[in-house]
């Protein structure tokens, strides 16, 4: 496999290299200046990949005006694609999935960008307060005004994401044409229904976090001493070695990186390899923050493991198991909420 080989993006017949670029590391939550940050972009689209994701939560737009400035002069090589939903601010109306709020985050998108069209715009997240037949009205009506191409959704749960086709159907608009979703060697729940869904309903499917959020970079071993990362301050707990909760999950990171050595690659390569060895996945997205993480992405693009490797990963990690709810990218409401699942008398 390598950048070269091209894939498919679901029934769109839009063709994307098998590594996206990730943008969310860019700015002020990544601790990335602008001019690093450029300099990551450029180097991939030199590499050969076509694809580049952002959201206009990410650092609250800076990562829209990194990617915006990146692609002065090499707009039409990219297949460009944002998401809305999460906040963007502090003003309680400035978020969600209403066509009030879509109409004014695709514009501030667009202007953060530089460009006066996306290619593909993503639901960030489900939202129950707004019917999902408001919601796909409102990108289908972008769709036809020639301010986006393509519209997708991303976590949504093997229910939503039925209902959303039909949704669409029922109204006789444009369907979503893409999921985006975490998946990699500690996070495999889509395989249960999720991806089963892609390949029926024809969605592309951009996965991402491949190093489960660094888990399998090769820094978490069995008794090395506690990884520095970014991310520790974000959710406390996530990443602690020492916590119960995360025991079974750092065995099985400790398991990989043994199979990985054993089979001569790193443990990213063997990640990576994982993930574009589905045939479901369309492009797996990437989030480097220098330039060295991206040339070791770009090195596991060109990896192809073989039978006898996958099936050792299975008797490792099997099919279809996620060590924690967390690391699927949303708690269920109904799980999050106890008013949810409780009588008040």
């Amino acid at each position: 496999m390598s950048l070269s080989d091209l894939r498919v993006l679901g029934r769109t017949g839009v063709r994307v290299s098998p590594l996206a670029l990730g943008a969310m590391n860019f700015g002020a939550r990544g601790r990335t200046t602008h001019e690093e940050a450029i300099a990551v972009i450029h180097r991939a689209l030199d590499a050969g990949i076509n694809i580049v994701d952002t959201a206009d939560t990410y650092s609250r737009g800076e990562s829209e005006t990194i990617v915006g400035k990146a692609l002065r002069g090499r707009r039409d090589e990219v297949i460009l694609a944002s998401k809305f939903h999460n906040a963007v601010d502090d003003d309680l109306t400035h978020r969600g999935n209403s066509r009030r709020w879509i109409a004014r985050a695709v514009e501030d998108s667009l202007r953060r960008l530089g460009t006066d069209h996306l290619d593909l715009y993503q639901v960030h997240r489900p939202e129950s307060v707004t019917a999902i037949e408001e919601t796909v009205a409102a990108l289908d009506d972008l769709v036809r005004a020639g301010k986006i191409r393509y519209y997708g959704t991303s976590v949504f749960s093997p229910g939503e994401l039925i209902e959303t086709q039909w949704a669409a159907d029922r109204r006789k608009l444009n369907r979503p044409a893409t999921e985006q979703v975490p998946y990699s060697l500690l996070v495999r729940g889509i395989e249960r229904e999720t991806l089963p869904i892609a390949r029926r309903y024809r969605l592309g499917v951009l996965t991402y976090g491949p190093l489960a959020a660094g888990w399998l970079s090769g820094k978490y071993r069995a008794g090395a001493a506690q990884p520095e990362s970014y991310r520790a301050d974000l959710i406390a707990g996530r990443f602690d070695i020492a916590a119960p909760a995360n025991a079974a999950k750092l065995a099985a990171a400790e398991a990989l990186a043994v199979l990985a050595e054993e089979s001569g690659l790193t443990l990213v390569q063997l990640a990576v390899g994982f993930v574009l060895s589905h045939p479901d996945v369309s492009a797996a997205i990437i989030g480097p923050r220098t330039a060295e993480h991206l040339d070791a992405y770009l090195g596991a693009a060109a990896v192809t493991l073989s039978a006898d490797v996958l099936d050792r990963i299975d008797e490792i990690v099997a099919p279809g198991i996620v060590f924690s709810d967390r690391d699927t990218g949303a708690i269920p409401p109904a799980l999050a909420d106890p008013a949810l699942r409780r009588s008040v008398a």
